[in-house]
């Protein structure tokens, strides 16, 4: 453990889309075993974070994302994962944590999750411990089940509840617009309505795998780095139930696809949707023409790196 403690640490987080979620069948203890496919985009949670004798943070905004509803006490998960480490290393100090957010809150992408991996690669920094990746990824797995891919990001596979990552190759460039919403959605009532609607249409789906798996595809179409190939598998098992709750992103959806987008999905548990795009200059038209009907656009790319110093 190094024993210089710098003034202060720069952090920059990636949120993510689900380019691939099957939940399976609802277990014993309420949970679901999921498979999806990751990638890490160009949409950043920032942190400063400075030596203090607790744990404290103040949140800011960066673009239009509602920040009113963000705790900045023991229920943030950044705070959480900090006192981990602490715990974890022998740390006997603290931090400060000025958290300026880009990624949307309660908006399927993992924003606080990315906070969280922040708060690890930050307080390793701050306090000189040089802690290996593989370390920090045990600690972000009891965190929750995004924050191990907002460490690591790039392009994974995520099984268990998401949280068994298995790195993917992904060649080249995705490009994306998201249509952010300023109403959040809670992901275990987005769950909830996912049993409900199996259970509403168990006839005409079948029952779902208890071990879903990853399509086959899906990987070889990131292997490709062919966006053509990604639209025809996206996949989102939280979709039917996110628009059953939430009507209104089905239009916003049909809009996207009807104005140049190879596909569109719900990302996550919603409400934010992720539009791919053939290349830059069609993500860029297509931000545009979103943007022009009053819809909050943003063209990000993928994949990016995780969490790390800046």
């Amino acid at each position: 453990m190094s024993l210089t403690t710098p003034a202060s640490v720069r952090v920059r987080a990636p949120g993510k889309i689900n380019v691939f979620l099957e939940v399976g069948d609802v277990q014993d203890d309420g949970y679901h075993e999921l498979a999806t496919a990751f990638q890490a985009v160009s949409l950043y949670e920032e942190m400063i974070a400075t030596p203090a004798d607790d744990f404290a943070m103040s949140v800011s905004a960066k673009g239009p994302v509602d920040i009113e509803g963000v705790p900045t006490d023991d229920r943030n998960l950044a705070i959480r994962a900090a006192r981990l480490l602490a715990r974890t290393a022998g740390v006997d100090r603290g931090a400060h944590f000025a958290i300026r957010k880009a990624v949307p809150v309660a908006g399927g992408m993992g924003g606080g999750s990315a906070d969280a991996a922040a708060a690890l690669v930050a307080c390793d920094a701050l306090w000189g411990l040089g802690m290996p990746t593989s370390e920090l990824a045990h600690l972000a797995a009891q965190l929750g089940a995004d924050v191990p891919f907002a460490l690591l990001g790039g392009t994974a596979v995520g099984t268990g509840r998401g949280d068994e990552l298995s790195p993917a190759l992904a060649r080249g460039r995705f490009d994306w617009v998201l249509v952010t919403n300023e109403v959040g959605m809670s992901t275990p009532v987005v769950y909830g309505e996912l049993d409900a609607h199996r259970e509403r249409h168990a006839v005409d789906i079948g029952p779902a795998r208890r071990v879903p798996a990853v399509d086959p595809d899906v990987l070889h179409a990131l292997r490709q780095g062919d966006a053509g190939m990604l639209a025809a598998t996206l996949r989102n098992d939280l979709q039917a139930p996110a628009l059953h709750l939430r009507p209104d992103l089905a239009r916003v959806l049909e809009r996207g696809e009807s104005s140049g987008a190879l596909a569109g999905l719900v990302s996550g548990s919603g409400p934010t949707l992720a539009f791919l795009a053939a290349d830059e200059s069609s993500a860029i038209d297509l931000q545009v023409t979103l943007s022009a009907a009053g819809h909050v656009a943003l063209h990000v790319h993928g994949p990016v790196p995780g969490a790390r110093v800046v």
